[in-house]
């Protein structure tokens, strides 16, 4: 498993009865999460997400919070903030893949005299862009959510990188990358985050299991002769992280194909809780 425990600003407490507990920078929340099917031992949030049976849900605050707080991981800072959909703003489990990135493009860096380019497709707010800017990175930033675009230009500002060379676009991501090969762009490394089901800005329909192979496929085609990596990311239930390294192995050049579970620790008796899977490649 990828563990993500790198984190102080972070961390959960404990998870079970279908929720995680967790501590975000000075602040307790308890969400949802179907994989905690376990008991849980503690209680105590100041705020908690209820969910709907007609879909959706609503938070119930137990004392008053700020509209939105920063947390901070090694180097970088971000914005969260409770959000009507359950989320934060923010998967910390990713940071475990921000520090492959990195330690990647770090090493790419001291062996050539320019920055490497690195395309980050479904890109949301912006954790791995920020990360790969740290590291050096040319970084083209690409989701078809304009309100999570302007919520990465935040965090970027927040981690010191808003003068970074970061280029933020609102598209369809398969759209762009057949745009991408047209202009004749190449990137070192190339990351995307593909949710279950979705559509694009001008209603383009997503559907991971019948659309990753082809995406995975043209974005190929942008990497340059010197690369640095490839990494997909998945939350879909079923997708196991084999069907990712296979992916991988079948799509691209010659190189090292992995895959595993990301996870990330919880204080209580050592568990951990599974957070989705991710697929890596090397040349």
């Amino acid at each position: 498993m990828y563990l993500a425990d790198g984190w102080q600003d972070f961390e959960i407490l404990d998870a079970g009865n279908g929720d995680k507990l967790e501590r975000w920078g000075s602040f307790v929340l308890l969400r949802p999460d179907p994989q905690a099917v376990w008991p849980m031992a503690r209680h105590g949030a100041d705020a908690v997400y209820y969910r709907s049976q007609t879909g959706g849900g609503h938070w119930e605050f137990q004392k008053e919070l700020p509209e939105s707080w920063r947390i901070r991981y090694k180097g970088l800072t971000f914005i969260v903030r409770p959000t009507g959909f359950k989320h934060t703003g923010l998967f910390p489990e990713q940071a475990v893949n921000w520090d492959f990135m990195s330690g990647r493009l770090n090493a790419w860096r001291k062996t050539h005299d320019r920055a490497p380019r690195v395309l980050n497709l479904f890109a949301y707010t912006g954790g791995a862009t920020c990360a790969c800017a740290k590291a050096g990175a040319e970084v083209v930033h690409v989701d078809a959510a304009k309100g999570m675009v302007a919520w990465a230009k935040d965090n970027a500002a927040a981690s010191g990188l808003g003068d970074a060379p970061i280029r933020y676009i609102v598209d369809d991501c398969l759209k762009f990358v057949r745009r991408e090969q047209r202009r004749g762009n190449r990137y070192e490394g190339i990351l995307m985050d593909p949710p279950s089901y979705g559509r694009g800005p001008g209603g383009e329909m997503w559907k991971i299991e019948t659309s990753l192979y082809e995406l995975v496929e043209e974005c190929a085609k942008l990497l340059s002769d010197e690369p640095c990596f490839f990494l997909i990311n998945s939350y879909t239930t079923g997708l196991a992280p084999s069907v990712l390294k296979n992916v991988l192995t079948v799509a691209l050049p010659q190189g090292h194909a992995e895959a595993d579970e990301v996870g990330l620790p919880i204080r209580r008796e050592n568990l951990v809780l599974p957070c989705g899977a991710t697929g890596r490649w090397i040349p």
